[in-house]
C-alpha cells in the first residue's frame, strides 16, 4: 500500500491531468474547425451556434474539473440538453411524431433532473467535513 500511495496516486493524477489537457486541446481544435466552417460558408446557422455552445460547455467542464478536482453532475446534463435540442432542430423534418415526442420528453426529464439536483444542493448540502468532499 505505501508504494501505491507514493507513486500510484501521483501517476493516476498525472494521467488524469494529461487526458483533461488533451480533451481541452481537442475541444479548442473543434471550435476552430467550426469557426472556419462558418467563415467558409459565410453563414451562421442555429445548429452552428448550438454546437459552439456544446463545445463551450465542455471547456467549462474541463476548467471546473481542473480547478476543483470535482465534476459537477449538472454540466454533462446541460451538454446533453443542448445536444438533444440541436438534434431536434436539425432533424425534426425527417423524424416521426414518436421520435420527436421521445426526444422532447428526454429533454424535459434532463431539465427536471437539473432542477432536482440544484434543489438538493441548496436544501440538503453535504457537510463540509465529509471525506469525499475534500
Amino acid at each position: 500500500m505505501p508504494f501505491y500511495r507514493q507513486y500510484g496516486s501521483k501517476s493516476l493524477k498525472a494521467i488524469e491531468h494529461l487526458v483533461l489537457f488533451i480533451i481541452a486541446i481537442a475541444t479548442i481544435v473543434a471550435i476552430g474547425q467550426e469557426i472556419v466552417h462558418i467563415i467558409s460558408v459565410r453563414m451562421v446557422m442555429l445548429a452552428d451556434l448550438l454546437l459552439l455552445f456544446i463545445y463551450l460547455e465542455v471547456l467549462a467542464m474541463v476548467a471546473s474539473y481542473f480547478e476543483s478536482g470535482k465534476l459537477p453532475v449538472r454540466m454533462p446534463l446541460y451538454i446533453a440538453i443542448v445536444a438533444l435540442a440541436r438534434y431536434l432542430i436539425l432533424d425534426m423534418k425527417s423524424m416521426d411524431d414518436w421520435r420527436i415526442a421521445a426526444i422532447s420528453l428526454s429533454t424535459l426529464i434532463l431539465a427536471a433532473t437539473v432542477i432536482v439536483i440544484r434543489w438538493g444542493q441548496l436544501k440538503m448540502p453535504y457537510p463540509k467535513n465529509q471525506e469525499y468532499d475534500n
